[in-house]
């Protein structure tokens, strides 16, 4: 099968092979047990496995690594979902009396979809994608991340390409998987400027003085704006999206504008002539006039599904799941280089099964000779998939998750010696 195709009739015959060579069960199972720092952490955990047709399967949930990793390579799913660390174990959830199966934690997780987005792109709409409005995931990533990296505190924030349409965020320090439902929603309503429905014209509306976050949101908008709204999408060129545009701001400088518009063709400075009349308006109105900023972010501003992050219990798609549509494999992304990170790049179940296939180079057997040397603690059959993943391209991409694990490691080491010195001291 040429590594550029893929034919979702092929999945069945592919995931056996990814399960049982390429899947990052070592990784994946020292992300989720932290450390050990909290006794069954990864055993009262939930895991939901999309079954072909559409099978739902809740409420999995495993001892061991080997445990989870046989029952992977059993059902083969297309999709798997991470949920809530549970008050008993999941798998018995029905023979627990009504009422004591609690969820009581879980990462605080961002999904951003490009979906709500369509009425502000013109270059694709539904699943569709393209290089042009990836920008907007561009966007929401640099906010999001500085946000709750510099407003919140937070250090271990797990970005994952879903691998159709959009990006999941996974917020793993200790503070954020201890969050209430009420804390949840109060973080993801701070991050939330966009407010309305379909029907609602104006989606944003900024008051005096403008927040700080706010600002700094701003700072990365008018970074990609130019590029994004003024020549990507081409937001001032045709009449209906102008008319758009001109919506956004108050009647009387709207009839202005669309006399001005009459003379001037370039969607450059047609915006310069926006801000202009922005400007013009904050020296002389005693209330802020802000519109040429709302427009900015109405057009570019994150779009999260609050929802998501709200619930403790919310199931979200696990990475290294693999799309069933594109099958494209859900990869954390390197934020080093975000800006060149391109979801079409992104390799696909039948290239990595293919490239197994391919000769291996005396160079790759060094390199993977070194790797399993270091690994003496493992197994022969992870010492095996080392091996494998690190002959296709799905390799830079579980480098990059062992990098944040190594991030994540380093908080609960220093969590278990606290812990260690509390118990010397009584």
């Amino acid at each position: 099968m040429p590594s550029s195709d893929y034919d979702s009739a092929c999945l069945p015959d592919l995931l056996p092979l990814y399960y049982r060579r390429l899947f990052p069960f070592y990784q994946y199972y020292r992300w989720l047990t932290y450390g050990g720092v909290q006794k069954n952490y990864f055993q009262n955990r939930e895991f939901c496995f999309t079954l072909k047709d559409d099978i739902y399967v809740r409420y999995q949930s495993f001892s061991t690594l080997n445990e989870l990793e046989k029952e992977m390579q059993k059902m083969n799913p297309y999709k798997i979902d991470i949920g809530a660390v549970y008050s008993h174990r999941p798998n018995q959830h029905n023979t627990v009396k009504s009422g004591s199966f609690q969820a009581l934690e879980k990462e605080l997780v961002f999904d951003i979809d490009m979906t709500d987005y369509d009425d502000v792109r013109s270059c694709c709409s539904a699943a569709d994608i393209c290089t042009k409005c990836w920008t907007l995931m561009t966007i929401a990533i640099r906010i999001l991340d500085r946000a709750l990296r510099e407003d919140f505190g937070f250090q271990h924030l797990l970005w994952v390409y879903s691998g159709r349409r959009g990006v999941h965020c996974w917020v793993c320090d200790e503070a954020a998987r201890k969050l209430s439902a009420a804390a949840r929603s109060a973080v993801a309503e701070y991050l939330s400027l966009i407010k309305g429905g379909e029907d609602t014209v104006k989606k944003v509306v900024l008051t005096d003085p403008i927040h700080p976050f706010i600002r700094e949101s701003l700072a990365v908008v008018e970074h990609f704006f130019p590029q994004y709204a003024l020549q990507d999408q081409d937001i001032l060129a045709r009449k209906e999206s102008v008319d758009k545009v001109l919506a956004l701001v108050p009647d009387d400088v709207k009839k202005e504008l669309q006399q001005d518009f009459q003379n001037e063709k370039k969607s450059d400075v047609r915006w310069k002539l926006i801000k202009d009349q922005a400007r013009k308006k904050q020296s002389t109105a005693k209330k802020g006039q802000h519109f040429d900023k709302e427009i900015m972010l109405q057009y570019c501003y994150p779009r999260l599904d609050v929802n998501v992050s709200k619930g403790v219990s919310h199931l979200l798609k696990s990475p290294f799941s693999v799309h069933p549509k594109t099958g494209r494999v859900s990869v954390p992304i390197d934020l080093r280089e975000l800006d060149s990170f391109d979801p079409f790049a992104v390799p696909t179940i039948s290239l990595i099964c293919e490239e197994l296939d391919r000769p291996k180079t005396g160079e790759e057997e060094e390199k993977v000779e070194d790797a399993t040397e270091k690994e003496d603690e493992r197994d022969a059959s992870e010492k095996r998939r080392i091996r494998d993943y690190k002959r296709t391209s799905l390799a830079k991409y579980v480098k990059n998750f062992d990098q944040f694990l190594e991030g994540l490691a380093r908080s609960w080491k220093g969590e278990l010696l606290r812990k260690s010195d509390l118990q010397k001291e009584f």
